[in-house]
């Protein structure tokens, strides 16, 4: 009997212990679900957690620069190294020419025009306001004398007279402009003349002026233009000094092209080369003159601190035989042509990994030299170079005529 009430009251503390256990687990339900609704979560703020107010924020300029937009790219490889306000469309004033002389040094180098070609100044071309030098209408000079003026001495003139020789009209030279920007991937680019003078619609951005100058400067005897500093027209009467100070006091400078106007503010397409590196500054809408160089050899200094170009072109890599599926070749090899120079940080370039990236199988048919892979050139988790991974043969889909040839060619062929 007093076996029996002990298990009874043991049965009977076990039973409040589940209730008092219940109880506890719902009222901490309660007070989570209470505290966490939106209504106490702002009744009762916790003091030691920082809130995103008062966490500090990373300026987005930290090179203090004062122009609206800027942009500091690698010519070699088209990497931004550094931008503010990339893709604002601006006024951008005279650095238009540098698409204008993109223009002419591909029309040289196509052999449509020559240097040596006389042009005659037409009676718009005169017209033109702002930088110039005061062509005559019937006034002739030589594509180079033109170039020179355009390059250093910023002629609007110039420019047009150019344009006119290359397309018939300045309007159809300004459409090849638009035409040629578009080719480029210049989304943010709408030219309304050649010169740069303000007008409404006018406009790029910083990005977009730093992929033109890349192109330009692959033309290298634009260089023989943009390094002068001074020089002269009709025989020594007209003197030409360079818009560009960086040409005179910049280590590396080698051009490009600036721009003054009320709309457009002070800007620069900056470009400097030093141990086989190019970059591009591009500052638009700075507040003066000085600013505008100033931007830029911040910009300048910035890049041949931190990067220098690796050669990647000894870098080794594995790649397998990749199985083809239903094909005469069972299997195809594959290649990659890894070459050139990657833009990296100084010391970083033994850093760099790569990463292949192929399917397990491909469907035949496979062509010669067809594209079936990837390696990407990985550092610190981002990608800096990319190479398309070729199939090395061929191989046919199985057909009844294939196979019944293979057949008889190991039937009677040794």
């Amino acid at each position: 009997m007093i076996e029996r009430t002990g298990i009874k009251q043991m049965r009977k503390r076990k039973f409040y212990i589940r209730k008092i256990t219940a109880l506890a687990l719902a009222l901490g339900l309660f007070c989570t679900l209470f505290f966490s609704s939106p209504l106490m979560a702002n009744a009762a703020p916790d003091e030691n957690k920082t809130t995103e107010q008062s966490e500090p924020k990373q300026p987005a300029d930290s090179l203090g620069l004062t122009a609206k937009s800027a942009v500091l790219m690698n010519a070699e490889t088209g990497k931004i190294i550094y931008s503010v306000n990339e893709n604002q469309q601006l006024p951008e004033a005279s650095i238009t020419k540098i698409m204008t002389m993109l223009l002419v040094f591909e029309a040289l180098d196509s052999g449509k025009i020559t240097m040596e070609d006389t042009v005659t100044c037409s009676e718009y071309a005169a017209s033109m306001g702002g930088s110039q030098i005061w062509l005559e209408p019937g006034e002739t000079m030589t594509v180079h004398e033109l170039i020179k003026a355009a390059l250093v001495g910023s002629a609007n003139d110039a420019c047009v007279a150019l344009g006119e020789h290359i397309a018939g009209s300045n309007e159809a030279f300004v459409s090849m402009m638009n035409q040629r920007a578009e080719e480029l991937g210049m989304g943010d680019t709408f030219y309304c003349n050649c010169t740069g003078l303000d007008a409404d619609g006018h406009v790029t951005s910083a990005r977009d002026i730093a992929v033109a100058s890349a192109e330009l400067l692959r033309h290298e005897k634009v260089l023989e233009y943009t390094g002068i500093w001074m020089d002269t027209l009709r025989d020594g009467k007209l003197q030409l000094t360079n818009t560009n100070k960086l040409i005179k006091h910049y280590n590396g400078a080698i051009g490009l092209k600036t721009g003054t106007t009320s709309k457009a503010g002070c800007c620069i397409s900056a470009a400097a080369r030093r141990d086989g590196m190019t970059l591009i500054a591009v500052i638009l809408g700075a507040p003066d003159s000085k600013s505008r160089f100033a931007d830029a050899r911040k910009l300048l200094d910035h890049g041949f601190a931190k990067c220098e170009l690796t050669d990647v072109s000894e870098m080794e890599v594995e790649l397998p035989e990749i199985p083809v599926v239903g094909g005469m070749e069972k299997t195809v090899g594959a290649y990659a042509d890894i070459s050139g120079n990657v833009l990296t940080e100084k010391g970083k370039g033994k850093e760099i990994k790569a990463v292949v990236e192929l399917p397990e199988s491909l469907e035949a048919p496979v062509e010669v030299g067809q594209p079936i892979g990837v390696v990407k050139l990985m550092l610190d988790g981002e990608e800096i170079g990319r190479y398309d991974i070729c199939s090395d043969r061929a191989s046919e889909k199985v057909t009844f005529s294939a196979a019944f040839g293979e057949l008889f060619r190991g039937l009677f062929v040794n």
